[in-house]
């Protein structure tokens, strides 16, 4: 009980940190004085929970309330009496204090550092243990962690004279005399009225509209659904503008309040549902202010816009007038200053929904991929019909200002040439070099011949350059020449798995980007760096993407294409080093010229054969010889077989699923001699090693056997491919993508089903090993209610609330919807609960509810055509590998006075002692990583003492633990977790 100026009674206090730490060490310190928890909430886990929800703060990641042990009368045995009960019908009040984790990085503290005062019939100990400092007569006061005073005191009232006792709460009435005046019902009363006061001034809910603008993109309709159950998870409204700038403009029912049913089934689903348009009347200003004003009307002063460049120019423009624009509708009378005041600024978060993948500062916008995948199927049944022909195909892609699609098909698809505008081809001389390329490749045995032209292609006289244009060329060469133009094609169809997965992980932070930003905020870009996602400035990030079609228009293509990420600056000189310049005009001088060695480890993955032809390519273009080592390690031991790769070996290549050379999962260590043997017969200078953990395994036994076999000291990488993506120290492997868009294909057809069924449930079992990165990734990207993975161990507990939670979902659905439900489990999450297991414990407690299947797509996961993303990444991680080879090979050679020097890369001193030729050797054997925005090199002897769970095979970093839950929020299961403990406290109570 406290006492707080002149009241008395029951009081209210809300603490607020945005230190997690501090806001843990002050829970601590109220514990310590007698509170007890009565409300423990967390807007992760709770956000749905109506009960837990009640009274909480909008931006609170976190609460927990605190009540002060209320003293009132005991029976014999010590135990509490009802108040209703009790003789004695004095009881002490007590206290509330909230204690908040707000997400506003700018707020530090509600109303500044407080004093209060609380009363005890324990004063003697609180100063004993706290010692606490003496204020006046029966008053001490001591610090809380938020640096607030708190008082004690054993005085009940601020009038009382006399300290006042536990007997005089606890005893019978007849026990504890009278009651004090002080204690009156009134100031009770007045108390708690202070408290209701308090919890009803909270802030109203945060309203959120989110739409999509411009042209359409596969992947839309998932950020939409990641926005709508985001904010609807964290306690806002969320609103979805239909028809793009238009329904902002037009308002009423195109201003539509989502609910989460609403979203189902968005992941599978191509374009946008929502709708798009571009509007002309957004563009002036009185269109903004009639769209401002739907806005008020509804409360919402945030906006996520998914869209190119142009739909983000204008959301910030939007938002910068903003305040002027409300400050014209009050002048209009449309509003009254009050109604305004809660909406004086507006926050705009971007994301880029573009198929051409043309923003600045982020490697891939939504949609991107799936276009890139379409033209790549197209392109591949092209070539099955002119290589029976002997023909050339020229095949235009979109790509107006920017020429990613194109560059990337060409690579992806081994084609022969390809335009694009950052990099204009001479005028009046293109049409020769076109003509030498083509013609090289004929002689060297190609049927067909793939020209991929960028719709913005142009010469540097900014003349364009059309699929025509470039079929005359090629007529001229006497060729037989088709011109296939994609169009909206590419445009057409789901979102592949990355672009589901990109989607999704920008959606939901686009919500906490508007939760976290302030009127200070520039409006944040949602973008991705390698493979982590991050935020850019949208102003800053649409004035590079627009200095492209700058420079373009002033002839500088060098600042051009300059202005692209890293990664297509690479990818373009890689495809120009490979196809190109293929001639003999990048040769390295004799003395650098090496022999680069090929072998493919453990299970069979998806572009194994694209990483394999890009380095042979880059091989030969530089004068290298590369060799394949036929049949893995195993066969190299057994047979010895290792074959020198020519350009006709390798030139189809591209789109080949499994091993071309061969692979097992033999590792070296079987016979490390012969394998030492063997690469000094050949005169190896460097090995890619491609696999799993049975490669980066090998790798560690020829790095540890260098000491006994001086040939292992060559440089060796290895570029991890495998679809369980267990590879300690990176967060990618080749094959991974394209097991995962099979898994997207093959559950979009289990869910079809499923839901033609109305009430059925699916177990689908995937692979990956100890590794739960595939079932992880699938249950994020195809909404699955639940998924099992080695790192998570199922018990019967959890397999009973999955149950609940299938039948409260089912409940919500009573068969009205398109509604069937997948639950992920990896092989390897249980050696006891196995998928048919845990489908028939589901079906048996179901009760007939609803139906149970299992689904199992086997190794169909690791075969079939590499994807398009595989393809690129094959090839940019082969070609790095060579440069990789190459560059330590300089570091010997600058080094070696003789060839056996060369050779061994150690020569002796004066001592007779061992001298490395190569300083740092031990990084000469690493494996090729991606973490966050990074790609490194990593040595294995750090890999495998660091990061390396040896027993599991696989590394000791969960690196997509976020998958899992971000997953839950998004498929429900938390807010169906909070449904459920909701029935069940309202049953109790």
């Amino acid at each position: 009980m406290l006492f707080q100026d002149s009241c008395c009674g029951v009081a209210f206090r809300s603490l607020v940190t945005t230190d997690e730490k501090l806001f843990q060490q002050t829970i601590q310190f109220y514990h310590s004085l007698g509170f007890s928890t009565i409300k423990d909430y967390n807007k992760f886990k709770h956000g749905e929970n109506s009960l837990l929800t009640a009274g909480t703060s909008e931006d609170s990641l976190m609460e927990v309330w605190l009540e002060s042990f209320k003293l009132s009368e005991l029976d014999e045995s010590g135990f509490r009496v009802p108040q209703q009960e009790a003789s004695n019908k004095e009881q002490s009040q007590g206290s509330l204090l909230k204690i908040r984790l707000s997400m506003r990085k700018d707020e530090t503290q509600v109303n500044g550092s407080f004093q209060i005062t609380y009363f005890s019939t324990e004063l003697d100990q609180l100063v004993a243990k706290f010692k606490a400092q003496k204020v006046a007569e029966n008053v001490y006061s001591i610090v809380d962690p938020l640096n607030n005073t708190i008082q004690f005191t054993n005085y009940a009232s601020a009038l009382d004279k006399t300290p006042t006792t536990a007997d005089f709460f606890q005893k019978p009435a007849e026990d504890a005399g009278a009651a004090s005046a002080e204690l009156s019902t009134s100031s009770s009363e007045d108390a708690l009225t202070k408290l209701k006061t308090s919890l009803g001034s909270l802030q109203p809910k945060k309203k959120i509209a989110v739409m999509t603008s411009g042209g359409d993109s596969p992947g839309m309709c998932a950020a939409v659904r990641a926005v709508v159950r985001t904010g609807i998870h964290f306690g806002c409204d969320v609103y979805a503008v239909y028809e793009g700038y238009e329904g902002l403009l037009r308002g009423g029912d195109l201003l539509k309040k989502m609910s989460w049913e609403d979203v189902r089934g968005w992941l599978s689903e191509g374009g946008t549902l929502i709708g798009t348009a571009r509007s002309v009347e957004f563009r002036q200003r009185e269109g903004r202010k009639r769209a401002a004003g739907n806005l008020i009307r509804r409360g919402i002063d945030a906006l996520v816009v998914c869209g190119g460049d142009g739909s983000l120019t204008g959301a910030d423009l939007f938002r910068h007038e903003w305040p002027s624009l409300v400050e014209e509708l009050v002048k209009d009378g449309t509003f009254t200053q009050e109604q305004v005041n809660p909406y004086r600024n507006l926050t705009i978060v971007g994301l880029v929904g573009s198929i051409d993948n043309d923003m600045s500062g982020t490697d891939s916008t939504i949609g991107a991929y799936s276009a890139l995948e379409r033209i790549c199927e197209m392109v591949d049944y092209i070539d099955a019909t002119a290589k029976s022909h002997s023909r050339a195909f020229v095949v235009e892609v979109m790509g107006r200002h920017c020429g990613w699609l194109a560059l990337m098909a060409g690579i992806a698809t081994g084609a022969d040439y390809i335009f694009i505008p950052e990099r204009a081809v001479p005028r009046g001389k293109w049409q020769e070099e076109l003509k030498q390329v083509c013609q090289r490749h004929r002689d060297k045995g190609r049927r067909n011949n793939t020209i991929i032209v960028a719709e913005g292609a142009l010469d540097d006289e900014l003349n364009p350059v059309t699929a025509e244009d470039v079929k005359d060329t090629l007529v001229e060469l006497g060729l037989d020449t088709k011109v296939t133009i994609l169009g909206h094609v590419q445009r057409g169809g789901t979102a592949v798995a990355h672009d589901r997965w990109l989607a999704t992980l920008q959606g939901v932070d686009a919500v906490k980007a508007v939760l976290e930003n302030t009127p200070e905020t520039p409006s944040p870009l949602i973008g991705i760096l390698e493979n982590k996602i991050i935020r850019m400035p949208l102003v800053e990030s649409v004035k590079l993407t627009k200095s492209v079609a700058d420079a373009i228009e002033s002839k500088n293509f060098d600042k051009a294409i300059s202005l692209r990420d890293t990664e297509f600056i690479e990818l373009y000189e890689n495809f120009l080093s490979t196809t190109v310049r293929d001639d003999g005009s990048e040769l390295l001088p004799e003395n650098e010229r090496l022999n680069i060695a090929v072998v493919h480890v453990g299970a069979p993955s998806a572009a194994l054969n694209a990483a394999t032809r890009a380095a042979t390519l880059y091989c030969l273009s530089h004068g290298h010889k590369p060799f394949a080592i036929m049949n893995g390690f195993s066969g190299l031991i057994q047979t010895g077989k290792v074959k020198e790769l020519s350009w006709i070996d390798v030139e189809n290549w591209h789109n080949l699923g499994g091993s071309e050379i061969g692979t097992n999962r033999s590792v070296a260590a079987e016979d490390m001699g012969t394998i030492a043997y063997y690469l000094q017969k050949f005169k190896i200078d460097g090995l890619i090693i491609l696999g799993g953990f049975e490669g980066f395994k090998s790798l560690k036994q020829l790095r540890d056997s260098r000491k006994d076999h001086p040939i292992f000291n060559i440089p060796m990488v290895l570029i991890p491919a495998t679809i369980s993506n267990n590879v300690p120290g990176t967060e990618y492997s080749l094959g991974v993508d394209t097991c995962l868009n099979a898994l997207v294909n093959y559950t979009d057809d289990i869910k079809q089903s499923a839901s033609a069924s109305r009430k059925r449930v699916f177990v689908v079992e995937v692979q990956g090993g100890h590794s739960g990165y595939i079932a992880s990734f699938t249950g994020l990207v195809t909404g699955a209610v639940s998924v099992y993975t080695p790192e998570s161990k199922i018990d019967l507990t959890s397999i009973k609330e999955d149950l609940t939670l299938l039948q409260e979902n089912f409940r919500h659905d009573k068969g009205e919807n398109r509604n069937g439900k997948i639950l992920i489990r990896n092989e390897q999450a249980s050696s006891v609960y196995s998928t048919d297991l845990i489908a028939d414990i589901i079906s048996e407690q179901s009760k007939g509810r609803f139906g149970v299947r299992t689904a199992i797509p086997g190794h169909a996961q690791q075969g079939g055509v590499p994807s398009s993303k595989d393809r690129v990444t094959a090839s940019r991680y082969a070609v790095k590998c060579c440069k990789f080879i190459e560059q330590w090979n300089k570091k010997n050679t600058a080094k070696c006075t003789d060839e056996d020097a060369h050779v061994l890369r150690f020569t002796y001193n004066a001592q007779g002692e061992k001298v490395p030729t190569v300083e740092h050797e031990d990084e000469s054997a690493s494996v090729i990583c991606v973490n966050g925005s990074q790609i490194s090199y990593k040595p294995i002897a750090d890999l495998w003492e660091n990061e390396t769970d040896i027993y599991l095979r696989k590394g000791q970093d969960v690196h997509w633990r976020e998958f899992n839950k971000v997953g839950d929020i998004l498929s429900g299961r938390l807010r169906l977790r909070a449904e459920v403990a909701a029935g069940e406290c309202q049953q109790n109570a």
